[in-house]
């Protein structure tokens, strides 16, 4: 199309359907929202999360699950409660996995347990450095004992882009089913415990490191979707009433 200005010819673009446009802003709008509604959903999982594991911490230990409440463990019923149970540890069987922690990077102690109430579980001792990941580095009770610790359910495959190979020696997870099998266990529990600190905070393995505290930013992430949502809306009704028929970046034909 052309038109004539000042008697100069002119192009001109034609004229786009004001639905189109107004549908792709919708659609961005729509989207800021979206995200914002789905921030606070998160928001209130989280809070939720962190009750929960304020109050299992609260919570004074309980036996640690058998055998007949196995398959009814999930993450969400289980985690973090406060557990005790006795047995005797299996010698010269420790697995280490791979960790960075409050002390800096090592390994966790996996040790398997053999409980007095005739079944086997993996206890996680504790922590220990990357300069004392020798079997003489840390010492392993050789009579019974008594654990008292976090429950924690089994972490199986790996860790992020790294698969453990029990082959190797490697592990990036703590995955009780995969650990039982390299050991030539029987059927273990499908939990592990985090052990509890000891008298000698400094002994090694060092227990009681497990992270209890859970980063809550969702409140912070919901209001600035929603803000930009607002703004969008405030730019497409500036548009619109400065006459561009809601298409952003759009500019009056002359």
């Amino acid at each position: 199309m052309t038109q004539t200005v000042d008697g100069r010819a002119r192009a001109t673009r034609p004229p786009v359907p004001r639905l189109v446009p107004l549908t792709g802003a919708l659609a961005v709008f729509i989207l800021l929202c979206g995200l914002g509604i789905w921030q606070v959903q998160r928001l209130a999982w989280k809070t939720g999360l962190i009750a929960t594991v304020e109050a299992r911490l609260a919570a004074a230990p309980v036996p640690a699950p058998g055998p007949d409440a196995w398959p009814e463990l999930t993450q969400a019923e289980a985690e973090y409660r406060r557990v005790t149970v006795s047995g005797r540890y299996r010698p010269e069987s420790d697995r280490l996995v791979k960790a960075v922690t409050a002390r800096g990077p090592g390994f966790w102690v996996m040790t398997p347990l053999d409980t007095d109430r005739g079944w086997q579980l993996l206890i996680n001792r504790g922590f220990v450095p990357d300069s004392a990941r020798r079997p003489q580095d840390r010492d392993l009770p050789a009579n019974d004992v008594t654990i008292s610790g976090l429950l924690r359910m089994s972490q199986p495959g790996g860790g992020f882009l790294r698969a453990n190979d029990a082959a190797a020696g490697r592990w990036y997870s703590r995955d009780t089913a995969a650990m039982a099998a390299d050991l030539g266990l029987g059927p273990v529990a499908p939990y592990f415990i985090d052990a509890e600190a000891g008298p000698d905070a400094d002994a090694l393995p060092i227990g009681g490191l497990t992270v209890v505290s859970f980063r809550n930013s969702h409140l912070v992430y919901a209001v600035t979707w929603f803000s930009l949502a607002a703004l969008w809306a405030g730019w497409l009704i500036y548009l619109w009433r400065r006459g561009d028929g809601g298409r952003p970046g759009a500019s009056q034909d002359i």
